[in-house]
């Protein structure tokens, strides 16, 4: 039994998204991105920490030539809403100029973060700027944001596992559930 099983039975909460659901629908967008791509080697940014897992499976998935790098930004602190405030935690590793750049985010919520980051990367010239987003949750949204590969739309509900966390805690479990 793993700890994910051990721990939380799928079905606790109001969103379940099983372990092979989020692999089978990563493959789908790794075969889309694929398809985009052909012939350049797109460089994937993380956003962590919540995105590590999604961006680690679709980079595995990819089966092509791609780079990767980092960035993290903190909008929540310990809570379970956002504050609004967009604060950068880690910067990027490597110039983005010219490069083909694909951002792939945990869940794009009121919009916020990513509409910071995205008008924080496009200063720095990048040949194209995409979007990868696990999970979206329209219902909240305050800033419309392009997501151009979608892995799931979502109610408003709290989620964790799978990279999301749940006060620092959850990551490391296989789906994605929410609190009742």
């Amino acid at each position: 039994m793993t700890f994910s099983q051990q721990y939380l039975q799928p079905g606790d909460g109001p969103v379940q998204i099983s372990e092979k659901e989020l692999l089978s629908r990563i493959k789908e967008l790794a075969q889309q991105i694929r398809s985009d791509y052909t012939g350049q080697m797109p460089h994937l940014i993380c956003l962590l920490n919540g995105a590590f897992l999604f961006h680690a499976d679709l980079v595995r998935a990819l089966d092509m030539p791609a780079t990767v790098d980092f960035l993290q930004t903190s909008s929540y602190g310990a809570g379970q809403q956002s504050s609004g405030e967009v604060r950068l935690v880690k910067d990027l590793s490597f110039p983005i100029h010219d490069r083909h750049v694909i951002l792939i985010e945990d869940i794009i919520d009121t919009g916020l973060t990513m509409d910071y980051i995205l008008r924080y990367l496009q200063e720095r010239g990048p040949a194209s700027l995409k979007v990868a987003s696990l999970l979206s949750k329209p219902s909240r949204r305050k800033v419309e944001v392009p997501i151009d590969y979608l892995g799931f739309t979502i109610p408003d509900a709290f989620v964790f596992g799978y990279g999301l966390d749940r006060n620092q805690q959850d990551r490391n479990m296989s789906f994605i559930s929410s609190q009742k």
